[in-house]
């Protein structure tokens, strides 16, 4: 499956290691919003809970396409969410370990029949 990056704003969903917590949230420059989670800048829910992985993202032209986006998907339920990030995430990797090479190609390749999550180049 491949997805291409219209532009840089970005629904995006994380977790934790043991993905028992969801934050869904917006963000014109993900990499920068994954970094601030990770090292925990912002007190509130994502440090709380200790979310610090990226599982899902979704990139729009508009930013009001991705606050509607983000709206929406923060009114499923849990298992809604978790069919949504199956769909290009099966193993619930961190795709913040490829995102470098995403932004930069606007191409994220990702393959079921393994556990490995890869960018083409």
């Amino acid at each position: 499956m491949r997805i291409k990056r219209p532009k840089n704003y970005c629904t995006y969903i994380m977790s934790n290691q043991r993905n028992t917590v969801f934050y869904t949230g917006i963000s014109g420059y993900l990499p920068n919003r994954d970094k601030q989670h990770e090292r925990k800048k912002k007190e509130g829910f994502t440090k709380r809970y200790n979310i610090n992985k990226l599982v899902y993202f979704e990139c729009f032209n508009k930013p009001l396409e991705a606050i509607k986006r983000e709206k929406e998907i923060k009114g499923w339920r849990r298992e809604k969410k978790i069919n949504l990030i199956k769909l290009i995430n099966p193993n619930f990797n961190d795709l913040s370990l490829i995102w470098e090479r995403f932004w930069k190609t606007g191409v994220l390749v990702i393959t079921r029949d393994s556990s490995s999550l890869y960018s083409s180049e």
